[in-house]
C-alpha cells in the first residue's frame, strides 16, 4: 500500500501527519489506541480544514460547529487536529500523551484540553451528547434567530465507531434525533469492521444503513480514505438540514500498517517499533525524527486560524446588526451567556403552608412552574413519566420537529439517551436542563450521571418514587441501593427532602450550583408540610443537615437522624420517647455531601460527640450510615428488596414506623 493516489501531495502529507503523530504518541506512552486515529485521519483532516466552522484562538465562540469524538479511545486523532490547527495544545503536550498531569489524557476530557467539547470514552455517550448539543442549538435558534439574522447557525459533528453503534444508548439517541428531525446533527460512522475481540462479524450483522434510515436519517456511504469523495459527502450532509445525517465511511483500522491494518491488534496496543518503522516506509514517511510535522503540512492546517477568526468576525458583525434590530433579544442573549440565573427568579419560589400535605414530587413540580417564566432556558422532561414525576412546564409547549422553542422534552422510554442528552444540553452555555424518572431507574442512566459529575455539569435529576412507599408495584420498582450509589459518585450532590419546603430549598441550591450535578430524590406519597414555627427553618437544608427538633431539655440522650419521608417517622418516635421521659433530638439530613462540607464545630452541634446513642432512619440501604451513627449506633434501613403492598403497609411491615425506631433507641440506652 502506498500513499493515496486520489489526493494532492499536500493532502497526503497532512493526513499522514495525523497518522504518525498518533502512532508515535501511543508508541512513546507504550499505551493507547493507534488504529482508530490512523483510519480516521482523512475524515478528520477534510472536516476540520474544509468544513468545520471553528476558531482555534477562541475555542468557546458561541456559534462554532461542535465536534464530538464519541469513539473517545481515538483521542490522539482529536489531539493531533487541535495541535495542528492552532489550538493551545503544543507538540510537547502530544509527547506527554497519557502521562500524569498531561493535557492529553487517554480519553478526551473537556475540562483539561482546549477545544475538547465533551468528555468521551464510554462508548455511545458522546453520540448522545451530540444529540443534546444539536437539540440545544435548535432550541436557541428558535428563541433568538430572526429572518436574516441566523445568530445560532451551527452544526454538531460526531465521529462514532463500531462499538458506539452497538451500544444501546446510541440507538435510543439516534431514534429520538430522527424523530425530532435534528438536521444540524451530522454523524460519521467509522466502519472498520474490527473490535477488540476480532471481526465485527462475531457479533454484529445488522444493516446499519437501513436502521438509521428507519429512524428518519439521511444515510450516505463513502470510502473513508478517498479525499474528494469524503469532501463531497461532507458538502452533501451539511446541505441537508431537514433531518440528521449519517455518513458510513468504510475505513481500515491501523491504515498503512503492513501487518496490523484491519486487525484487532491495531486497536488498543502500540504498533511496536518494527511495525511503526515499516508503516513509515510504506507510507513514504521519514524514519526520523519522531513526532515529525512537515512545515508545509503545518502551514496548511494553520490556515484554520485565519479562517476561524474571519468566520467569528463575520458572526460578530452580524450580531452588531442584530443588536440594533432586536435590542431586547440581544440583551437576553448577553444575560444567558453571562449568567442564566440573573433576574428575580428566587422571589418566585413558593412557600408551602404548615398543615398542607403533598408529595415532594408535587412540590418539585410547583417549583419548576414557579421559576420557569423567570428562567427561559430551564427545560427538561422525563422518560415517559411526566405525569408521575410532575415535570411538565405549564404552557411551555413540547419540543418537537415542528417546534424548536418547546420547553418540555419528551424523551420517551429512553433513560440512557435522556442522561446523555442532558449532558449535551448542559455543555451548551445558558442552558439549564433537568430530567426525571423513578429512582429505581437511575441505574439505566448511571454512565451519564457519572460523566456529568466528572465534567462538573449543572444537570438536575429528579428521581421520584424514592422508596418502598412506591407500594403495589413491588420490589422491581422499589429502590434499595440507589441512594448509596448516587452518594458514592464524586461531585454528585444528593438531596432527599423531608417536606415541600425542604424541596424548595433543594431546588434553589441545585439551580445555583455551577460545579456539578444534583439529584433530587422525591416521594410518591404525600408528606405533611412541617410547621416551621415549631421546627427549625427549611433554609438549613443549605447546610446539608440540621437539628430539626431539639430535645426539650437541650440534653438529648439519643439522636434520631433521618431523611425524606422517614423524618416524620423520627418525629413521631421523638414524641413517644418523650412520653417515656427520654429526651431525643431529631436531625434532618437531606444532603450528606453538603453536611460533610460544613465546619467540624457545626457538625458536632448537630450530632453531639458526647451522645453515642444514635439511630438512623432511611428507607434505603444501610451502606454509609455508620459514619453518622458511630460504632454504638443503630440503623432502621433497608438491606433487602421490598414487597408489593399499599405503600403505607409496605413501609410499616419493613420497619419504618415509630415503634421500631423507639425500640432501637431503647435498646441503645
Amino acid at each position: 500500500m502506498g500513499p493515496d493516489k486520489t489526493t494532492t501531495n499536500i493532502d497526503t502529507l497532512c493526513v499522514n501527519t495525523i497518522r504518525f503523530l498518533a502512532a508515535e504518541a501511543v508508541e512513546k506512552a507504550n499505551s493507547g489506541h493507534p488504529g482508530a486515529p490512523m483510519e480516521a485521519a482523512t475524515l478528520g483532516y477534510v472536516l476540520w480544514t474544509r468544513f468545520l466552522k471553528h476558531n482555534p484562538r477562541h475555542p468557546h465562540w458561541p456559534n462554532r460547529d461542535r465536534f464530538v469524538l464519541s469513539a473517545g479511545h481515538a483521542s490522539m486523532l482529536l489531539y493531533g487536529l487541535l495541535h495542528l490547527t492552532g489550538y493551545d495544545l503544543t507538540l510537547d503536550d502530544l509527547k506527554n500523551f497519557r502521562q500524569w498531569g498531561s493535557r492529553t489524557p487517554g480519553h478526551p476530557e473537556n475540562f483539561l484540553t482546549p477545544g475538547v467539547e465533551t468528555t468521551t470514552g464510554p462508548l455511545g455517550q458522546g453520540f448522545g451528547n451530540a444529540v443534546g448539543m444539536a437539540l440545544a442549538a435548535r432550541f436557541l435558534a428558535a428563541k433568538f434567530n430572526r429572518p436574516g439574522y441566523p445568530v445560532v447557525d451551527h452544526f454538531v459533528h460526531v465521529f462514532a465507531g463500531d462499538g458506539d453503534l452497538m451500544e444501546g444508548v446510541t440507538s435510543e439517541a439516534a431514534s429520538l434525533a430522527g424523530h425530532l428531525r435534528l438536521g444540524n446533527l451530522k454523524a460519521v460512522y467509522l466502519d472498520n469492521r474490527i473490535t477488540i475481540e476480532g471481526s465485527t462479524a462475531l457479533t454484529f450483522s445488522e444493516d446499519v444503513q437501513k436502521r438509521f434510515e428507519s429512524y428518519g436519517w439521511q444515510v450516505l456511504r463513502v470510502d473513508g480514505n478517498d479525499i474528494p469523495a469524503v469532501a463531497a459527502a461532507f458538502a452533501e450532509v451539511r446541505s441537508q438540514t431537514a433531518r440528521p445525517s449519517l455518513m458510513i465511511a468504510r475505513t481500515h483500522i491501523g491504515y498503512g500498517s503492513p501487518n496490523k491494518m484491519d486487525t484487532a491488534e491495531a486497536h488498543g496496543s502500540p504498533l511496536g517499533k518494527e511495525e511503526l518503522a515499516l508503516t513509515k516506509k510504506n507510507l513514504g514517511w521519514p524514519a526520523e525524527p519522531a513526532f515529525h510535522v512537515p512545515a508545509e503540512a503545518l502551514a496548511e492546517y494553520r490556515k484554520c486560524v485565519d479562517r476561524g477568526q474571519a468566520a467569528e468576525r463575520e458572526w460578530a458583525d452580524l450580531f452588531v446588526r442584530y443588536r440594533r434590530a432586536f435590542p431586547e433579544l440581544a440583551a437576553e442573549w448577553d444575560r444567558l451567556h453571562r449568567d442564566p440565573l440573573e433576574g428575580p427568579w428566587k422571589a418566585k419560589l413558593p412557600v408551602f403552608k404548615a398543615g398542607d400535605s403533598l408529595a415532594t414530587r408535587q412540590a418539585s413540580g410547583k417549583v419548576i412552574n414557579a421559576v420557569a417564566p423567570a428562567l427561559p432556558t430551564l427545560l427538561g422532561g422525563s422518560a415517559d413519566l411526566a405525569p408521575s414525576t410532575s415535570t411538565l412546564i405549564d404552557g411551555g409547549g413540547d419540543f418537537s420537529a415542528d417546534n424548536g422553542a418547546g420547553r418540555n422534552l419528551r424523551f420517551g422510554v429512553r433513560e440512557h439517551a435522556m442522561g446523555a442528552l442532558l449532558n449535551g444540553l448542559a455543555l451548551t452555555p445558558g442552558m439549564i436542563p433537568y430530567g426525571a424518572t423513578f429512582l429505581v431507574f437511575s441505574d439505566y442512566m448511571k454512565a451519564s450521571l457519572r460523566l456529568a459529575a466528572l465534567m462538573g455539569l449543572r444537570v438536575i435529576y429528579i428521581f421520584t418514587h424514592d422508596s418502598a412507599g412506591v407500594g403495589e408495584d413491588g420490589p422491581t420498582h422499589q429502590p434499595v441501593e440507589h441512594l448509596a450509589a448516587l452518594r458514592a459518585l464524586p461531585k454528585m450532590r444528593v438531596f432527599r427532602p423531608a417536606d415541600a419546603n425542604e424541596t424548595v430549598v433543594a431546588w434553589r441550591l441545585a439551580l445555583e450550583r455551577r460545579d456539578g450535578p444534583t439529584a433530587l430524590v422525591l416521594t410518591r406519597q404525600k408528606l405533611p408540610v412541617l410547621d416551621r414555627t415549631k421546627f427549625a427553618s427549611a433554609e438549613n437544608v443549605s447546610k446539608g443537615g440540621y437539628v430539626l427538633s431539639p430535645s426539650s431539655d437541650g440534653k438529648p440522650r439519643v439522636v434520631l437522624i433521618a431523611t425524606g419521608s422517614e423524618v416524620h417517622v423520627a418525629l413521631r418516635a421523638q414524641e413517644e420517647l418523650a412520653r417515656r421521659n427520654i429526651s431525643a433530638q431529631v436531625v434532618s439530613l437531606p444532603s450528606w455531601e453538603l453536611f460533610d462540607a460544613q465546619p467540624p464545630d457545626y457538625r458536632d452541634s448537630v450530632l453531639p460527640p458526647g451522645v453515642a446513642a444514635r439511630v438512623a432512619v432511611e428507607a434505603g440501604a444501610s451502606l454509609g450510615w455508620h459514619k453518622y451513627v458511630g460504632p454504638r449506633g443503630a440503623l432502621v434501613t433497608l438491606d433487602r428488596f421490598g414487597a408489593s403492598a399499599p405503600g403505607e403497609i409496605a413501609l410499616e411491615k419493613l420497619g419504618f414506623n415509630a415503634g421500631n425506631v423507639v425500640d432501637k433507641a431503647l435498646a441503645l440506652l
